[in-house]
């Protein structure tokens, strides 16, 4: 039997990257990407390297393209960090593992190193693919946790839980990570918010402004733990604008909540710098009236317009400096 699992990438509607720091924020997950799984029968274990992971270049030139494109590090050690967080966790709970072996490879057509949460949507993926094949069921709040784990704890990677939860829930997920809340059960409130009651929503990326997450979240996180003031603010004005925008959605405003998400951006601007190219890429964006922010750590932005004349805009504006424009269409939430 084969199995195939997929998993999507996210964008952050707002509060983030508070979500690293007891905060809140909204995300959702959209299916004009996807990373996949896929698993058999085999006599042995076996991963199957992907585009990502080949060594071979016709020459040095095309060498440094393929680091500059995809980074360093392949997707084999996402699956194997996750296989191991699976087996570790049905060790400590006690789930019964059968003796078989598989073979696994991977594919993902989400946009790298931009923003999108594309690592960890190749985690979910997998683990998705790991608990049908040896029938072991996680529930959300804890999968979540788990690919956050696989990433933090066997890759170093710096990352908070928002991207994790929103691609083990999917749709469009209201998160508080209220601390007193986190340390009592081990997660955060999480609730589902209905796609439809969304604005026209847009998302902007450009692969040559790439940025791991861990660049500007190693600095937040240093500062956090400092306590500066002025990132302790930042995070609570984060999390007052994830409640506005929230009641504005609920309430059928959700064409009002621009201003937030511009103010998002702004905020995070205030903190640390930020690149020359991304910040080109939301004043264009802004100069045609739609509103800008990051979907994560840089590369996309994610926001708001106003009718097809204005995505027009939009795009000619954006697709002519390189930059491709969409329109989400979101992933259908998955049920307990």
């Amino acid at each position: 039997m084969i199995i195939r699992e997929e998993a999507y990438p996210r964008a952050g509607l707002v509060g983030n990257p508070s979500d690293g720091f007891f905060g809140k924020t909204i995300a959702f997950a959209f299916s004009n990407f996807h990373a996949e799984v896929t698993i058999w029968e085999s006599p042995e274990i076996d991963l199957v390297p992907s585009l990502r992971d080949h060594s071979h270049f016709p020459n040095i030139q095309g060498l440094v393209e393929d680091v500059e494109m995809l980074g360093y590090y392949g997707g084999i050690r996402l699956l194997k960090a996750a296989i191991k967080r699976f087996y570790d966790h049905c060790k400590e709970t006690g789930a019964d593992l059968h003796a078989r072996n598989f073979t696994m490879r991977y594919d993902s057509t989400i946009p790298h190193l931009v923003g999108l949460a594309g690592s960890s949507a190749i985690i979910a993926a997998c683990f998705r693919a790991l608990m049908k094949f040896y029938d072991v069921s996680i529930e959300r709040p804890q999968l979540a946790n788990l690919i956050l784990s696989a990433e933090k704890d066997e890759l170093g990677i710096s990352a908070g839980l928002q991207d994790r939860v929103v691609q083990s829930y999917q749709g469009v997920v209201y998160m508080d990570f209220d601390r007193d809340l986190m340390e009592q059960q081990g997660y955060g409130r999480y609730e589902e918010l209905d796609p439809c009651l969304l604005p026209p929503l847009y998302i902007a990326y450009r692969t040559d402004l790439s940025e791991g997450s861990e660049v500007p979240h190693n600095d937040l996180t240093q500062r956090f733990r400092r306590e500066e003031p002025e990132v302790l603010d930042a995070i609570r004005f984060w999390a007052d604008l994830t409640d506005k925008v929230r009641a504005g959605i609920e309430g059928g405003n959700g064409g009002k909540i621009s201003d937030y998400l511009n103010q998002n951006f702004d905020r995070r601007a205030e903190l640390y710098a930020i690149s020359e190219g991304n910040t080109a890429m939301i004043s264009a964006a802004r100069e045609v009236g739609a509103s800008a922010k990051f979907t994560g750590s840089g590369g996309a932005i994610v926001g708001t317009y106003e009718g097809d004349e204005m995505f027009s805009e939009l795009t000619a504006k954006l697709e002519s400096t390189g930059v491709k424009v969409i329109k989400p269409a979101i992933a259908p939430a998955i049920g307990e």
